[in-house]
Order: C-alpha cells, then structure tokens, then sequence
C-alpha cells in the first residue's frame, strides 16, 4: 500500500513536466510560425517597395523625356521654360540619387511625379495657347510684311528720285570757266598770244572768269589748273606749287592751285605759272579743275 502511494506522486509529477514540455513546444512552433510570416510578409512588402520604386523611377525618367520635349517646344515658340527647367533640374537629381529609399521617401517621390504630370498637362494648355497666339502673330507679320514691302518701294522709288534729283542738281551746280585764255609773258613783262616761242615764256598767264550759276551754293573752292603735253604729260613741280588731287577715287597731280571763296559775281581769276626750264615744242592743254571735275580747257602752242 505503501508503495503504491509513492509511486502515484511520481506520475504526477511526470505528467506535469510532460504537460510544460508540450506547452513550451507548442510555443515555440507557434512562435517560429509567426516569425516565418512576418519574414515573408517583410520579404512581400520590400518586393512591393522595390516594384513601387522602380515604376516611380520609369515614370521619372519618362516625365525627364517630356520635360525636355516640352522646354524645346515652347522655346521655339517663344514661351518662357524657367520652370520648367527647374523641374528637369529636379527630375534630373532624382534620377541621380542611389540611396535606398524608405516607403516615405517613396511616397514622397511619388507626390513629386503627380506635380510633375499635373505641370506638364498645364503646359500642354500653354502650348496650345502659344501656337496660336503664333498664328495671329504670323498673320500680323505677313500683313505688315507685305506693308513693308510696299513702303519700301515706296521708299526705295523716293531715294532714287531723291538721287536722281541730287545728282542733277550736282551736275547743275558745276561751275564752269569762261572767256579762258593763255599767254605768254617774257622778263619785261610783254604778253603775247599762242604760239609762243620758248624765249617769249618767262611765266605761263592764264586768265578766266567763273560763269554764273544761281544753283551753286556760296562755298569755299581750291581751283586747280594742270597743263598737259601733247603725250599726256603733266607738268608740275611741287617747289613750285604744284600738288595732288582725287580725281575718280585716284590720285592725281596738279600744276597750281587757288583757294578762293565762290560768291557767284562772274569773280576773274589769273594765274601765273614759272616752268624754269624750256618746253619742249608741240601742243599744250590746260585743264581747270575743282571738285574733281573740270570747269574748262585752254590750248596753246610752243614752237
């Protein structure tokens, strides 16, 4: 009886450690099945980050496309792309970045892509508004265009009169050299009529009046005179006055000069000339010039 009594407390006890042992067993499968679905749970959702980041970044680089589209695009339609470069600058920073993003960050990124698509729509509207203000803009211009044009032959027709009118009132203004004449004067002073014998030509006289001209303006004018040799030659000597001129944009020289002041009174000019050698015989010419073009030529003859 005895023994039987002691042997009960020992199954007992045996009982309850088997019972503990399967509580605890039954925890430590439930725990380990708790901690396999949240590792998978954890696994499922950064899966679901990382697809949700790496669409998020497509749409980037497609709003990176038609940022640059657009900037083109109202650029050349003369619209204003300061935002949206700034937004290409933004998108372009984005796209640069290679830190793991948290779900936050993601969300974050994602708002911005939702402002980016609402500016493009809104520059859709302003390119649509833009081409059209073109048009008008284009069929202002082709107006004042063929406006232009109009007045510019209008234009173009009054400068060529105006020329026109300029070069004869040029020409009309020319003076000319009347009553010329060509002496010979010896060391006495005697004077005497062409032909001349080279011991008669102490100094070259030659005589002229300026002709009236009501169209000439009142001026300062340097009279020149050259007398050329029957081959063209000119005489001068620059000891003795003489100098160069332009005549039709080219240098020339001349023989003697005279500045006066044109006061349209048929005003006689003379002038002398000193050679101080013999000149060879043969036909002389004077020429009288100003301006570049010539007043009046004299001829006369050395035997």
């Amino acid at each position: 009886m005895a023994e039987t009594e002691a042997t009960e407390p020992k199954k007992s006890r045996a009982g309850i450690i088997i019972a503990l042992l399967s509580i605890v067993v039954i925890i430590q499968t439930v725990k380990i099945y708790l901690d396999y679905r949240d590792k998978e749970d954890l696994t499922e959702q950064k899966a679901n980050v990382e697809e949700d980041l790496a669409s998020t970044l497509q749409r980037l680089k497609e709003i990176q496309s038609e940022l640059d589209q657009k900037i083109v695009e109202i650029q050349k339609l003369g619209g204003d792309v300061a935002e949206l470069q700034k937004a290409k600058a933004e998108v372009d920073a984005q796209l640069k970045r290679n830190v793991a993003r948290s779900s936050k960050a993601i969300k974050e990124l994602k708002d911005r892509v939702q402002g980016y698509e609402e500016l493009l729509k809104l520059k859709d509207d302003e390119i649509d508004k833009l081409k059209n203000v073109n048009k008008e803009l284009f069929s202002e211009n082709r107006q004042l265009k063929t406006q232009k044009n109009v007045l510019n032959d209008s234009i173009n027709r009054l400068s060529t009169s105006k020329q026109e009118l300029a070069s004869k009132v040029a020409i009309a203004s020319q003076l000319k050299a009347e009553n010329v004449s060509v002496k010979a004067v010896n060391a006495k002073g005697k004077e005497r009529e062409s032909p001349f014998r080279n011991k008669q030509i102490d100094k070259l006289k030659v005589e002229f009046s300026i002709a009236e001209n009501k169209v000439a303006p009142i001026e300062g004018k340097k009279i020149l005179i050259r007398i050329l040799d029957e081959n063209g030659q000119l005489i001068f000597d620059m000891a003795r006055g003489s100098g160069t001129f332009l005549l039709n944009n080219k240098e020339e020289f001349y023989t003697a000069s005279q500045e006066i002041l044109f006061d349209n009174t048929r005003q006689k000019l003379t002038f002398f000339y000193e050679k101080g050698s013999d000149y060879a015989t043969g036909n002389y010419t004077i020429e009288i010039i100003t301006d570049g073009y010539k007043m009046g030529t004299v001829g006369f003859v050395v035997k």
